[in-house]
């Protein structure tokens, strides 16, 4: 019959199904792990590692149950003893890394849970002490303890994990990515959050055979029974989807992220118009609309006709109410009504973390209210300077430190990273340029030091004796 006959291959060809599960599980993890630094600055990339973690170990764990058979049939018990320890303890250990990586796309938790990022930690100190340790020095039968410790492994790790994990990638892919209108790499964590539980039931709840429930049940004997083939087959293909999901979602992220650091960049050059229109209106159309309603009060004060009089008011009255319009619009050019730095750097800060996905550290001082130029001037600087640290850095983190020294009356700006830092000659680009012109006009310094491999620090340095804002009386 057909299906004896497929028992009988897949259990001539064991060997290689486990080689090639491990092997895709391993694979997995390898590129996932050579894909997280270089993304490491997206917050879902951060948390990567610990799924690459996985499936190195998991892959390991497979290729050993393959040599397994070997020692079994060969090996010394003792030596055997020691073998399945350290096949339960690499089982567990994938599991561990496969649920804290489903802990950490979940994070932050609500206060009264936040010892749910402990939990993985928790629940292998219990697998170890209990089913792993009390049980290999309580009982009397290995065969017995080695079945036991790796059904509880998959019941407390495994399946938890799994199910965590789905749960972090559809939180990532609803809040971070549906938002945004990144329709692919939707599409891609989705299927890979299927993947994930659809692992939860084979990983985690088809174990081996054992006299108590649910174990009695579902089962590697009776799910071969169901479906031919072993499960560590369909393990291998739920762990190739997996992995092709996780990838290709790795590998848009890049064009995602430089799409939306070129929204930035875009803010940028807006913000550098309105501030060139602004300057324009105010040094150029307001002055000639006002010297044209000072001409025309002069004009009323020597005309003897009444009704001329009458004409040259109702047309100051148009004149002012023009340089109030032109006033107003001037205003909303500038996006200052607040002259107070650190509430603009923050904002600043906040916007850049959600279009970016980098983590950024922000400390800011007090610094007395300075005038809407130089405050523009001082966000323009900052936002300059996160844009190549984003762009170029690759850093895992950026810190932007707002620092007031009321003795000297200065006041210091500094954006540092942690990425590749700066080539040998750097191109003095547009963007480099334009910082250094702001400094200029703030009559302050700029200064950049750069490591290679190390990071990139950018200061400005100001006095705020010229620009902070004359209170009005």
């Amino acid at each position: 019959m057909w299906v004896e006959a497929v028992h009988r291959w897949f259990e001539v060809n064991r060997p290689l199904v486990l080689f090639v599960s491990g092997q895709v599980f391993f694979v997995m993890g390898m590129a996932i792990l050579l894909q997280t630094r270089r993304y490491s600055r997206l917050a879902l990339a951060r948390g990567m590692p610990w799924l690459a973690a996985f499936g190195i170990l998991h892959g390991v764990y497979q290729w050993g149950s393959l040599f397994g058979r070997w020692h079994q049939a060969h090996g010394p018990e003792s030596v055997n003893t020691i073998f399945d320890a350290l096949q339960l303890l690499l089982l567990a250990a994938s599991f561990a890394a496969l649920y804290q990586f489903g802990v950490r796309l979940l994070q932050p938790f609500p206060p009264r849970f936040r010892w749910g990022g402990a939990l993985p930690l928790v629940l292998l100190l219990v697998w170890l002490v209990g089913p792993f340790y009390l049980g290999l020095a309580l009982g009397s039968d290995v065969h017995q303890w080695r079945t036991s410790a790796e059904i509880w492994a998959r019941y407390g790790l495994g399946f938890p994990g799994a199910v965590v994990a789905a749960m972090g990638l559809r939180r990532q892919a609803k809040l971070r990515l549906l938002p945004l209108e990144f329709p692919s790499i939707y599409n891609l964590l989705r299927v890979a959050g299927i993947a994930l539980l659809g692992y939860a039931v084979l990983g985690g709840l088809v174990v081996p055979q054992a006299s108590f429930w649910p174990a009695s049940v579902l089962n590697v004997r009776v799910f071969e029974r169901m479906f031919v083939a072993p499960v560590e087959v369909f393990q291998g293909a739920d762990g190739l989807v997996l992995a092709i999901a996780v990838i290709l979602g790795l590998d848009v992220f890049e064009f995602e992220t430089q799409r939306l650091i070129e929204r930035m960049e875009q803010a940028q050059v807006v913000a550098i118009e309105r501030e060139r229109i602004a300057r324009d209106l105010h040094d150029g159309a307001i002055q000639r609309v006002y010297a044209a309603g000072l001409l025309a009060q002069s004009l009323q004060r020597q005309a003897k006709d009444p009704a001329m009089q009458e004409g040259l008011a109702h047309l100051m009255e148009g004149i002012n109410a023009a340089i109030a319009e032109l006033r107003r619009f001037l205003s909303e050019l500038r996006e200052q009504e607040t002259l107070y730095l650190a509430p603009a750097l923050e904002s600043l800060v906040e916007e850049a973390r959600r279009i970016s996905g980098t983590e950024i550290y922000l400390e800011v001082d007090e610094v007395p209210p300075m005038s809407p130029e130089a405050t523009a001037h001082v966000i323009s600087f900052a936002r300059e300077a996160l844009s190549n640290a984003i762009r170029h850095a690759r850093s895992p983190l950026i810190e932007v430190r707002l620092s007031y020294v009321p003795a000297r009356r200065r006041m210091r700006l500094e954006v540092k990273d942690h990425g590749v830092g700066l080539p040998e000659d750097p191109d003095m680009g547009y963007g480099l340029r334009n910082m250094r012109d702001r400094a200029r006009l703030l009559s302050g310094t700029l200064s950049l030091v750069s490591e290679h491999g190390k990071g990139t620090r950018v200061v400005l340095d100001v006095p705020l004796d010229n620009i902070v804002r004359k209170e009005r009386g």
